[in-house]
């Protein structure tokens, strides 16, 4: 079969306090996210794929990741 087991996606809740500056800076990109693609999305919505876009922007941590990849590791995990 050419399609691979699909990885398991059981959604992870996670629970975070932020500061109120940063409370705000999400808020503020919640309404410029509005803005620019006309739909509102609620923070908790964006903040998964605001972190996805980081992590696969951070040279340093792919470059690691790759180092380590096909060994057991505590980044995909």
């Amino acid at each position: 079969m050419k399609l691979a087991k699909l990885p398991d996606r059981t959604p992870v809740k996670m629970g975070v306090i932020f500061t109120p500056g940063l409370a705000q800076r999400l808020r503020e990109y919640a309404d410029f996210y509005a803005e620019t693609y006309g739909s509102r999305e609620e923070v908790a919505e964006l903040i998964p794929f605001m972190l996805e876009a980081f992590l696969d922007g951070d040279a340093a941590f792919k470059k690691e990741k790759k180092k380590v990849d096909g060994t057991k590791s505590s980044f995909g995990e």
